[in-house]
């Protein structure tokens, strides 16, 4: 949580210094920016945080900034504030992806609230990522062979069914079963099916 960063964008100098000080008075650390391009040519989805976007602003709205941030492995939640708020931008900007839409002059307890929230909400995301990326990391290590009975084993499939549709010795299923089993730290069965729904490779 301390490690975390609040992202402040909007164009007006007014709102940006309001804002930060408001966060800075609970200890959290802030960068500004006046637009959503300033911001996208310095993102790193690497630090964890919070954005706190106007929705309108020129060159590009926060609404175009929340779809961009979908083509990034990893971004931190959004909140949109507004001072010219509607139903249809409200309902636009969730279906995005925006954590709240907030309109302005907002009560300044209920966005610290918010932006609480929003920093578990990504470090939350973020452990989800990496425990991803290991489980990844250790299939990655199969050959090709052992990702083929990997496959069959999560599938519910018996050394004896493998042998069949490999067309390989039971012998050599078991062998490779082993081999899988050691790669990816698993202690039976259980915690493989577990790490194939983590890659999405079973349905939950």
């Amino acid at each position: 949580m301390n490690k975390a960063t609040i992202f402040i964008i909007d164009d007006d100098q007014q709102v940006r210094a309001a804002l930060s000080l408001l966060m800075e008075s609970v200890g959290w650390k802030v960068k500004l920016f006046a637009t959503a391009v300033s911001f996208l040519e310095q993102f790193d989805g690497d630090i964890p945080g919070c954005i706190i976007t106007d929705i309108r602003m020129p060159m590009m709205s926060g609404l175009d900034l929340q779809i961009k941030l979908k083509e990034y492995r990893i971004s931190p939640p959004v909140l949109m504030i507004t001072g010219h708020g509607d139903i249809t931008m409200a309902v636009r900007a969730i279906k995005e992806g925006a954590l709240d839409f907030i309109e302005k002059p907002f009560n300044n307890q209920y966005l610290l609230d918010r932006v609480h929230q929003a920093i578990e909400i990504d470090s939350d995301n973020r452990e989800a990522v990496l425990r991803v990326l290991k489980v990844k990391e250790k299939y990655n290590q199969l050959t090709d062979k052992e990702k083929q009975v990997f496959g069959w084993i999560i599938k519910g499939a018996l050394s004896k069914q493998i042998a069949e549709e490999v067309f390989v010795t039971q012998s050599a299923v078991e062998a490779r079963r082993s081999k899988i089993m050691e790669k990816m730290n698993a202690d039976n069965i259980s915690d493989l099916m577990k790490m194939a729904m983590v890659m999405g490779m079973v349905n939950t």
